[in-house]
């Protein structure tokens, strides 16, 4: 068995027993609560030794989430982990990449300096990165990413007859020419102009050529829906029937699942966030991203570590 301990955060469970059992070694138990006036308590009930620790903490809703996170990252160190690790499989607060306005605070870099100072690496999948071409732009410490692409092409294959594959804007054109060329599809992208968080306009295009297929809106989050939920309206309007709606990070802000379901949308998504709409696995990839990183070597006498390939 692997020396390497998982340490799940609360409602992470699930996903650190899949990664134990893939992995083949333990996990700890980490007490938290609250008292009364917010303030969190938190304890670990598992002997840490000197052994290497991984958390697995999802950042869907980082506020309510961080700071324990950094509690239990120090806490680990405190109590003799040799190395502690992040298993971020959602990872929040990339959105603010640049000061858009005069005073703005530019969270993603923050956030990264703050991981980096309380973790020794960290996996995650398909972050959003719009303005930065890698992490090590951010990161101090090691990181890997893993693409649910190949996933979520499989899933397209194995499940919808005939598929034409649709991004929702012209960032997304990269990402969804990978899922369409995977999985043998047609795809095209809408033109999306964003006015505001829950403003959305986007024009669909005339889809006539692609008649008797399936229509499979796909993107890397949804979280408020807009995009979606506007294309599964205009394609209506076009005569098609409900499409199948695919995300990685399914944040579901505003309810937003069940306003695409409403709408006749079949909603599937990978279990990053831990949602019970989650059809597509990935604790396979982030096993075999995690198993590189945790066995790092030690830092050198400037503290620091080595950096994977391909990190």
């Amino acid at each position: 068995m692997s020396q390497t301990l998982l340490i799940p955060m609360p409602d992470n469970e699930r996903l650190a027993g899949r990664l134990a059992d893939q992995l083949d070694c333990g996990t700890g138990e980490l007490i938290t609560r609250r008292f009364p006036d917010g303030e969190t308590y938190l304890r670990f009930n598992t002997e840490l030794g000197k052994r290497s620790v991984a958390i697995v903490c999802t950042l869907a809703h980082p506020d309510e989430k961080f700071l324990p996170l950094i509690f239990a990252a120090a806490t680990a160190r405190e109590l003799g982990a040799s190395k502690v690790g992040l298993v971020a499989p959602y990872l929040a607060y990339m959105r603010q990449d640049r000061r858009f306005n005069p005073g703005e605070a530019v969270t993603s870099r923050q956030v990264a300096h703050l991981i980096s100072q309380a973790f020794d690496w960290m996996v995650t999948v398909d972050p959003h990165l719009h303005r930065y071409g890698d992490l090590s732009e951010i990161y101090s410490i090691p990181t890997r990413v893993v693409h649910a692409a190949p996933l979520v092409s499989r899933w397209i294959k194995e499940n919808v007859e005939k598929p034409l594959i649709i991004g929702p804007d012209s960032e997304s054109e990269q990402w969804v020419t990978a899922v369409a060329s995977d999985a043998e599809a047609p795809y095209c992208v809408l033109q999306k102009v964003r006015h505001g968080d829950r403003d959305v306009r986007i024009t669909l295009g005339n889809l006539d050529a692609w008649r008797g297929r399936t229509a499979v809106l796909v993107d890397d989050i949804i979280s408020s829906g807009r995009t979606m939920i506007e294309a599964v309206r205009l394609l209506a309007a076009q005569g098609w029937p409900p499409p199948v709606c695919i995300a990685v990070h399914g944040l579901f802000a505003d309810r937003s699942d069940e306003l695409l379901v409403g709408a006749g949308a079949r909603v599937v998504i990978t279990n990053s966030v831990g949602s019970g709409r989650s059809q597509i696995d990935i604790a396979p990839l982030l096993g075999e991203a995690m198993g590189a990183l945790a066995d790092l070597g030690p830092p050198d006498s400037a503290g620091r570590r080595p950096r994977p390939h391909g990190s």
